[in-house]
């Protein structure tokens, strides 16, 4: 039988120990994330090769092949923020319980002061929903006058809020730029803080994906393990507003490990082929062997294929 591969795998990551993130732990085996809006999916295998040469023309006359490294990438054109929190290393979570209850969001806006100064921000914090206040206390407001091109002068107003509106008398009839930061409930933020000192880390990564049978032009499901991968903390997020949107990058080193159903030996990577005779087009994994994984092993309430 030989197939062809032209579709992209949905991958799904799961903990490979006890692993917290943000305030939520997942168990051992527990998925932590689905990637199913994957643009590419490739693995790919390097090593090197040592020769001895000798003779006339130096010519090679043995191989010593070592050195193998398997990687595993995949592109994704949406990210989650905890498809984030896995590829940064960040912790995430909600700042409900902290400030108040409070998150300071910052916004920047052109706005026009009427002819006693008042300033109506309700457009700028509409976008934010019902509750969304011009942040007060320890949050700086500025109020910049402009040149005709909308480049600031370097001028300052003072003003006074009351709600969502803020008068700077001798801001009369002038268009100004407000550097503010509107206050927002905690529980609507996802906050992900990257420090010096965290990575991203390591998980059981299973890949399902389809290959069509040369002979029939069937799609069977097929399903790649790594029992163990590093996921590189190098990435980059392009902000652009022309051209093909930002896609995120997870690039995976694999290291020996053993699967759930084989703990007789140590691979980097399992390729699966189901050759089902009158096979339907599929997504779901296919995980054939006999034996099950053991609650405890993989966490409560998860139940093995």
């Amino acid at each position: 039988m030989r197939f062809g591969i032209r579709e992209c795998a949905n991958i799904v990551f799961r903990a490979n120990k006890d692993t917290k993130i943000g305030t939520k732990t997942f168990k051992k085996g527990q998925p932590v994330l689905y990637i199913d809006t994957a643009k590419t999916s490739t693995l790919a295998q390097a090593s090197s090769t040592s020769y001895a040469q000798g003779g006339r023309g130096n010519s090679r006359l043995i191989a010593w092949e070592g050195d193998k490294t398997l990687t595993f990438n995949v592109e994704d054109a949406l990210l989650s923020p905890i498809g984030f929190s896995v590829l940064s290393g960040a912790g995430l979570f909600k700042p409900s319980g902290i400030n108040g209850g409070k998150v300071h969001f910052h916004v920047t806006t052109m706005a026009s002061a009427n002819g006693t100064g008042e300033i109506d921000l309700t457009d700028a914090l509409k976008d934010f929903g019902t509750g969304a206040t011009i942040g007060t206390d320890d949050a700086p407001l500025y109020i910049m006058g402009v040149d005709t091109d909308g480049s600031i002068t370097g001028e300052i107003y003072s003003g006074t809020i009351a709600g969502n509106k803020i008068t700077a008398a001798n801001a009369a009839n002038k268009t100004v730029m407000v550097d503010f930061y509107v206050d927002l409930d905690g529980s609507k933020v996802y906050e992900a803080d990257i420090t010096a000192n965290t990575f991203a880390g390591s998980y059981y990564v299973e890949a399902d994906t389809l290959f069509r049978r040369q002979e029939d032009g069937k799609d069977v499901p097929a399903n790649l393990t790594l029992p163990n991968v590093k996921i590189q903390s190098n990435f980059s997020i392009a902000m652009s507003g022309s051209g093909d949107p930002s896609a995120f990058s997870f690039n995976m080193d694999a290291f020996p490990g053993y699967t759930y159903f084989d703990k007789t030996k140590k691979v980097l990577c399992v390729l699966q082929i189901a050759d089902i005779t009158g096979a339907e087009s599929s997504d779901h994994p296919v995980m054939p062997q006999n034996s099950a994984v053991e609650d405890n092993e993989i966490g409560v309430g998860i139940v093995a294929p």
